[in-house]
């Protein structure tokens, strides 16, 4: 899978990049279909945030964190983008599921 990773107001590091990988490895074992996902990280006063986009079966995931620290920020949108990723597999799953019209 692909990490596209970008910063705004932040140099992004090796510790950084590598961070990034290892929280996403888990949701690459979870869904092997996605192919790229987009990282943003920026830095403005007092809080920084990392933004995660990427698409799965045919629409736009995008999730977003905000921490007092890069590092937490990451975790945290890694954990809600995971969390969306089984929503929209859900609901997909739902709608294959449904009773025909009686």
């Amino acid at each position: 899978m692909q990490i596209e990773l970008s910063g705004h107001h932040i140099e992004v590091t090796d510790a950084m990049r590598n961070q990034v990988e290892e929280k996403l490895s888990r949701i690459t074992k979870h869904f092997p279909s996605l192919t790229k996902i987009s990282v943003f990280l920026t830095v403005e006063r007092k809080e920084q945030s990392a933004e995660l986009i990427t698409q799965y079966m045919g629409a736009q995931v995008a999730v977003n964190a905000k921490e007092l620290d890069m590092y937490a920020a990451v975790k945290s949108a890694a954990k809600k983008l995971e969390a969306a990723l089984q929503h929209r597999k859900g609901a997909l799953n739902a709608n294959e599921k449904q009773k025909p019209a009686a």
